[in-house]
């Protein structure tokens, strides 16, 4: 059962796109609205290293008051001075903002972000690929046929590409949301729904994608040890730092140390093992950074990334 060390950094929280579903975004002008220099983000790594981080998480609002090359500028500073460090970040729509900033093509753009130090993309802003409810997250309003709909195109898209390292389901987080506010969702309970999502998901993409992984921050520590019996193979990462459900309500905390995973893990008869971000274990075949280099970025490895939503 693996999990890996790493760091969250929300670097912005500023976003124009207005999705009904986060609780995360904010407008420039609001109070508690922020975007962090390089000089703070290079602070956040540099305490995730101290930390034992062998990855951080970069994502953040889409942001149009951000210099076209942020994205590129920051990738180039964190690999400058932690050149084996993970750097598992921005979401698509984040990088598809970027091309367009930067009047790059969107390839162009990627090899660009790849060459500064871009690790592997997360699987964020994914939500149900099904355009009848393509703008939410699985745990309010779309039936099985639209999830089953959902996991069938990544399980094409995986059969195409093999760039999906892991799936994670990523339950809708109501109690802060405008979609609760205006009364447009019914909030469904944690628990059997979120196992069944997760055993499913395990028997759907068996022989594709080998790594299911659970989420402590949407369901809890108790509910994600559970998960781990209903077909889930990873834990997830430390954290250490977690806006994005904090602020839709979730309540599982920002941070679960390596030594409570490990803990949890142990509980459900499992054993333990500390991963790098594309799956390798620590302390084979070299260091920390060994999943990123060519072999992250040729055959059907392309661009690692995990999916679903993060929001």
């Amino acid at each position: 059962m693996t999990y890996v060390v790493n760091r969250n950094i929300n670097f912005t929280n500023v976003c124009f796109v207005n999705c009904k579903f986060c609780a995360f975004k904010r407008q420039r002008w609001e109070e508690d609205a922020y975007t962090h220099g390089i000089d703070v983000v290079m602070g956040k790594v540099d305490e995730a290293i101290a930390r034992g981080a062998t990855e951080v998480c970069m994502q953040g609002g889409i942001n149009p008051d951000m210099a076209p090359f942020t994205y590129r500028d920051v990738l180039v500073a964190i690999k400058e001075r932690h050149p084996a460090l993970h750097v598992h970040a921005f979401s698509p729509m984040e990088i598809m903002y970027g091309s367009r900033r930067t009047g790059m093509p969107y390839l162009d753009y990627l090899r660009m972000l790849r060459d500064g130090g871009l690790g592997s993309i997360p699987g964020t802003a994914a939500e149900i690929l099904d355009d009848e409810v393509r703008e939410v997250m699985y745990g309010h309003v779309e039936t099985s046929g639209h999830i089953a709909r959902h996991l069938d195109l990544i399980r094409t898209l995986q059969k195409e590409t093999g760039g999906f390292t892991e799936f994670v389901p990523l339950g809708f987080i109501w109690e802060q949301t405008q979609l609760y506010r205006d009364g447009l969702v019914t909030p469904q309970p944690k628990g059997l729904r979120d196992l069944r999502v997760y055993a499913v998901s395990r028997l759907f993409f068996r022989g594709w994608i080998d790594n299911i992984q659970t989420s402590w921050v949407k369901l809890g520590h108790r509910l994600s040890q559970l998960s781990l019996r209903a077909g889930c193979n990873d834990f997830g990462g430390t954290l250490m730092e977690e806006s994005i459900s904090r602020e839709a309500g979730a309540d599982a905390g920002e941070y679960t140390s390596a030594e409570e995973i490990e803990a949890f893990v142990r509980e459900m008869d499992r054993v333990p093992v500390q991963r790098t971000t594309l799956y390798g274990r620590i302390g084979e075949s070299g260091g920390a950074d060994d999943d990123h280099g060519p072999r992250g970025w040729s055959g059907r490895r392309p661009l690692p990334a995990g999916l679903v939503a993060a929001h």
